[in-house]
């Protein structure tokens, strides 16, 4: 029998597409795949990279959100290398967290403007809590 789902997708209410936008498509390189926009602006779209989709829709007043945007929410993506991802989004203008090892994972962290927390993950044989700082630190010769 064919498999019937295929994908699960996180649906973001923003506070400002503008600025979501700007993180996620500037920022984070996904690339817009599909808009909706009834007033000539965009209010709902579908973006995606590499594989792995998000949705963002901005507030309205008719469908506010019941609780604080961004509070209890962490999407995190599996990818072959986050840290080459940490540079290339400080290199895209954005500030992640500083990047370390949880439970056997690179973790590379960074919040969008309406505090949803985004972490992209890699596995690594470096040492459980390590900090991006140290682990470069020991990289180099004596």
């Amino acid at each position: 029998m064919k498999p019937n789902l295929h994908q699960a997708v996180p649906f973001f209410i923003v506070g400002s597409m503008e600025k979501s936008l700007n993180c996620c498509v500037k920022g984070l390189a996904f690339e817009l795949k599909n808009k909706w926009e009834p007033k000539g602006t965009i209010e709902w779209c579908w973006l995606e990279r590499d594989g792995v989709a998000l949705m963002l829709q901005e507030n309205r007043e008719d469908f506010p959100p019941k609780e604080t945007p961004g509070i209890g929410f962490s999407l995190y993506v599996i990818c072959e290398n986050a840290l080459q991802l940490y540079q290339e989004f400080g290199q895209r203008g954005l500030l992640p967290d500083e990047p370390f090892v949880g439970n056997g994972m690179w973790v590379v962290a960074i919040k969008d403007p309406d505090g949803f927390r985004l972490a992209f993950e890699s596995l690594t044989e470096t040492q459980e809590g390590t900090r991006y700082s140290e682990w470069l630190h020991s990289q180099k010769p004596d």
